[in-house]
């Protein structure tokens, strides 16, 4: 089972999908507390049109390349996917480096050059697709690298701090 927030054109929607079809090829779906049967057309090309039935309806919808958009008969509005059960996860260093766990801007940075932090103490914000992330220090030192600033483009895996 998987558990999401989908915000269509401003209004979330609890969503949550039995990743296995059954033997038709529908899938059982929540959405807001209410259970539906869905079925997906097989992946195709990102900019094909591609079908949907819920319940007894079809729908063709054409979803951007980097799913951010949705364009329907009923017109093109803007999509959030947040997947409930996916942490950010900051890639292991196996020492004081932080880097970036995915690619975004820094929206904070809560420490400075010298001090001295504590394992699990909020040192940096990334927001990314529109989320707030909170990167916690990796382990307890002092700072001695400080590659973020507020405002700043990071790449996935970018050297943000290093802590000794």
């Amino acid at each position: 089972m998987s558990k999401l927030i989908i915000n269509i054109a401003g209004h979330d929607f609890e969503v949550e999908v039995n990743k296995s079809p059954d033997t038709d090829g529908f899938t059982t779906v929540s959405v807001n507390g209410e259970t539906l049967r869905v079925a997906i057309a097989p992946e195709a090309a990102p900019t094909a049109i591609e079908w949907a039935i819920v319940g007894e309806r079809s729908y063709e919808v054409l979803f951007d390349r980097d799913m951010r958009s949705i364009q329907s008969v009923h017109g093109h509005h803007e999509l959030r996917i947040r997947d409930l059960e996916a942490g950010v996860a900051r890639p292991r260093s196996g020492d004081g480096r932080v880097k970036a766990p995915i690619p975004g801007i820094i929206a904070n940075v809560l420490i400075e050059m010298e001090q001295t932090v504590s394992a699990g103490q909020p040192i940096l914000v990334l927001e990314a697709m529109k989320m707030q992330n909170e990167i916690t220090a990796p382990r307890a030192g002092t700072i001695t690298t400080l590659n973020a600033r507020r405002g700043q483009t990071v790449t996935l895996h970018e050297l943000l701090v290093e802590i000794s």
